[in-house]
């Protein structure tokens, strides 16, 4: 008895979290030209999409309805279509959304490529896709451009606390150079 209340309990909560969490994403996100998604809670929600298929489809949902997309949002697209990718069960639907991701993030580097969020959302997908894949084509022009930008302190629309994120990603990664490592330890400590 105890058992079946508690599971009734979770199922009610698991349901109002679903709610709560598709309420909060319509109300982060307009149709309307004049006025653009909230960055900030964008980045939240792509947290909680990382281990939720609900959330993922969800938010690709409400950005990919959105008219004229900065570039900035069609890298949270590529995102969420290699968040796709995670969540889906079947092989081919696993290659068939990194290839849509893959898309994505070329179109939205061309269209600004100095863009550190860009270039870092794209490169932490490409540094946990499997090397065997050949989703990795982009990590040492993405890596070179994000140490540039920062070492120019140009963050485009990122704030500090994602700014520290993105060098604690590529000190952590490995793939810096020993003097890249240097100069990016320097600037984190600095912030």
């Amino acid at each position: 008895m105890t058992v079946t209340l508690n599971m009734q309990k979770l199922s009610t909560f698991g349901r109002l979290l679903t709610i709560l969490l598709i309420t909060t994403l319509s109300t982060a996100f307009t149709t309307d030209d004049a006025v653009q998604p909230n960055l900030h809670h964008i980045r939240k929600l792509l947290v909680t999409a990382l281990d939720s298929k609900k959330v993922t489809d969800s938010l690709y949902n409400n950005l990919t309805s959105i008219k004229d997309r900065h570039p900035l949002i069609n890298g949270y697209i590529g995102t969420l279509q290699a968040l796709k990718a995670k969540h889906a069960w079947n092989p081919y639907y696993k290659i068939k959304h990194l290839n849509d991701s893959e898309k994505t993030f070329k179109e939205a580097v061309s269209h600004d490529p100095h863009n550190i969020e860009i270039r870092f959302m794209r490169f932490s997908i490409e540094h946990n896709v499997p090397g065997f894949l050949g989703f990795n084509k982009n990590l040492v022009t993405d890596r070179q451009e994000m140490v540039r930008q920062i070492e120019n302190k140009n963050y485009s629309s990122a704030d500090k606390a994602l700014v520290k994120t993105i060098i604690d990603f590529l000190i952590e990664s490995k793939r810096c150079t020993p003097a890249e490592n240097n100069m990016l330890k320097q600037t984190l400590s600095a912030l």
